[in-house]
């Protein structure tokens, strides 16, 4: 392989691997927050003891979240050099703001949220649970921010050197590619966190072990991943469906296997393509269905990837059509599981319907197999650019740094994730075991030392 192949697996890898854990926590913060309102309003301290235990599993998400996610600011220079001299004057600014402001801020009144209630009292606490969920969630504001502006570049000039300039700082927040990518993805945190909630609820059923805190677990999950799961489809991801629709039309022929224009373009929902002979194999389509989905009329014209220039198709048609459709096969089934598990809570069977639970315990990882199938799709649908329109992916590339060095970091961090993730999984495998019960005698034995 050469270098310039090398680093992109290298960033694909590191990536791919921090973002299991931000997913998380953005979604459980407001989970949490949830928990932390509803038991302000009722007084009920099983609430509180509940937001206290996915605190603990928040905090250890977050800790593997800051160890994971440094390293990739630095490879912005190590492997990625002329982009980041390039493009540093742009993306420096909502990268330097995630740091300064959104991660000290959740870093911050997270400490006081985990070791501050004896001394806060209840609104107090609250607040501390709101800022944490604020923090988070900006922080997720900024790097979207950055990765909206590689979509589609707004507000800026190119320098006599080629340099890229920021001549709008609103121009860059402003973005319209952010507003329903941000959404998109922040709904796709809320997703994941529902379903490990309910999943954590449906095993403590299922087994008969803190039953109370299970039957709240898999009720505030089921609500809170129905609403996600609807809003992940419409209107955000028809928002985002429709940015890459205007802005990436390209992209939007490849993630549909679209080869030739029609008018009246069908919907494919399975198929293989075949990038020789340019053709969908085997496909089973709805008529006329992606025209609507695009334009809202039936006999729209959908371009089809010969109708642009091969050098602009994105490299691995194939990855692409795959992850894509992974990514809304996975959403419609999270859908269907949803609003079933939510009818079935509505008739008050849920509790006791044993298959239903194991279909949710069973869930867990599948969210995150979504979305990281989406952030494929984004970012491979972006290629052959790095920034859409204005450099290529290998014009971005460290020019000194070879095939050999690349591929000694990457097995190096290859090694050390695995042993992160074995320590993860042990963490968190040891506070569900525990749990809630065990962490309120935690909690109140430090409170007494």
């Amino acid at each position: 392989m050469d270098a310039l192949t090398i680093h992109r697996l290298h960033f694909a890898f590191t990536i791919t691997f921090h973002y299991l854990f931000p997913q998380l926590t953005m979604g459980l913060a407001l989970l949490i927050l949830i928990l932390k309102t509803m038991a302000l309003r009722t007084g009920n301290e099983h609430y509180s003891r509940a937001a206290r235990f996915w605190a603990k599993i928040f905090a250890i998400n977050f800790a593997m979240g800051v160890v994971t996610g440094i390293p990739m600011e630095f490879q912005f220079g190590t492997n990625w050099a002329r982009f980041s001299k390039a493009a540093g004057g742009v993306i420096g600014q909502t990268l330097a703001m995630e740091g300064v402001f959104s991660f000290f801020l959740e870093s911050s009144f997270l400490g006081v949220f985990l070791f501050g209630e004896k001394r806060l009292g209840p609104k107090a606490h609250w607040f501390a649970a709101f800022l944490v969920f604020a923090g988070s969630w900006l922080s997720g504001f900024f790097i979207i921010a950055t990765d909206a502006w590689m979509q589609h570049p707004t507000g800026y000039r190119l320098g006599g050197n080629g340099e890229i300039v920021l001549t709008s700082f609103w121009g860059l927040l402003g973005n319209p590619w952010l507003f329903w990518q941000y959404l998109h993805n922040m709904t796709g945190s809320v997703v994941t966190g529902s379903f490990v909630m309910a999943s954590v609820g449906a095993f403590y059923l299922l087994t008969r072990r803190n039953e109370d805190f299970g039957r709240t677990f898999v009720r505030l999950g089921t609500i809170a991943g129905t609403v996600s799961t609807i809003l992940m489809a419409f209107p955000t991801g028809d928002g985002q469906g429709k940015n890459i629709a205007f802005h990436q039309p390209v992209t939007l022929s490849a993630m549909e296997g679209l080869f030739e224009t029609e008018d009246g373009a069908p919907l494919a929902l399975i198929g293989q393509p075949d990038i020789e002979r340019r053709r969908l194999d085997n496909p089973l389509t709805i008529p006329r269905a992606l025209s609507f989905l695009t334009y809202q009329r039936w006999g729209a014209e959908v371009k089809g990837l010969t109708a642009f220039p091969p050098d602009r198709w994105p490299d691995n048609i194939p990855l692409l059509y795959y992850s894509y459709h992974i990514m809304v096969g996975l959403g419609t089934i999270f859908i269907a599981v949803m609003v079933l598990a939510s009818f079935s809570l509505w008739r008050g069977t849920l509790y006791r319907t044993g298959p239903l639970l194991w279909v949710l315990m069973l869930l867990l990882p599948f969210p995150y197999i979504a979305t990281t199938a989406g952030w494929v799709t984004a970012e491979v649908g972006r290629q052959p650019w790095l920034i859409y329109g204005i450099m290529r992916t290998p014009a971005g590339v460290s020019p000194h740094v070879s095939a050999g060095n690349a591929l000694f970091t990457l097995l190096g961090f290859m090694g050390i994730y695995t042993i992160l993730a074995i320590l993860f999984l042990f963490l968190v495998y040891r506070e569900i075991d525990q749990g809630p019960e065990h962490a309120e005698h935690a909690t109140e034995g430090a409170a007494g030392v």
